[in-house]
């Protein structure tokens, strides 16, 4: 398993839990700011770039399901949390002089652009950061697997999803010390040792697709740059 030289078009994949920063809910001004910083310069490399965002930070569906609410609405509620996010980057990007559009796959023209596969592609073809929000439109799918859609439906070259800890390792390092990190592992390893990379929908459709995932930690200033162009950054699955 060999990394790219650098990648051309990429999908990133944000949690909505890192736009809360410390406070833990909500959109926090700052990190949205250390956010689009990093974005604004994976787009002056030339670099292809979507983007999708969770909506962990405002309402997670599969928890307010859990809490007795109906899981299909709860799910809808979370597709509307990531537009919300979508709104608050894009507006942050724009004021640095990223054009950017926001493509929801739920209609809701007043504010963003319905999402079609060609204009998309066209967007990305002239420059503009795509961040793609409203999950896949349908409920009982994470953004994990949308962001995976999303990245086959665009011809990216890998998905990077960008998280608070450096890579994947054998067990949850914020509540087990000993736990090892690996630079790199097969899709099959992913889903047979349960390491919860992403769900296991989105990591089978790349398995069966080719697309190679990137784990990194967002933390790590210009870790994504780094990773686009090759090096040897967090941990890669494929």
């Amino acid at each position: 398993m060999k990394r790219s030289a650098g990648y051309r078009r990429v999908v990133l994949k944000l949690s909505g839990e890192a736009l809360a920063g410390e406070q833990g809910y909500g959109v926090d001004p700052q990190v949205v700011d250390r956010i689009t910083d990093e974005v604004s310069a994976i787009h002056d490399l030339g670099v292809a770039l979507g983007v999708v965002i969770g909506g962990g930070n405002i309402v997670r569906g599969t928890m307010a399901s859990r809490e007795g609410m109906d899981r299909v609405s709860a799910d809808y509620m979370g597709m509307l949390a990531t537009i919300i996010n979508a709104l608050a980057v894009q507006d942050l990007l724009e004021r640095k002089n990223v054009d950017t559009r926001v493509m929801t796959a739920i209609r809701m023209e007043r504010v963003a652009e319905p999402y079609i596969r060609r204009r998309a592609m066209r967007h990305l073809e002239k420059g503009r950061v795509v961040i793609f929000a409203g999950g896949t439109g349908n409920p009982y799918f994470s953004t994990d697997t949308a962001a995976v859609l999303r990245a086959m439906e665009m011809n990216a070259d890998v998905v990077i999803k960008a998280t608070k800890v450096a890579g994947v390792y054998t067990a949850d390092p914020a509540t087990d010390p000993s736990a090892d990190f690996i630079s790199e592992i097969s899709f099959h390893d992913v889903m047979s040792r349960d390491l919860r990379v992403m769900d296991a929908a989105a990591v089978s459709l790349c398995r069966d697709n080719d697309l190679p995932i990137i784990v990194l930690s967002l933390e790590d200033q210009g870790a994504v740059r780094s990773a686009i162009h090759g090096d040897r950054i967090g941990t890669l699955v494929s």
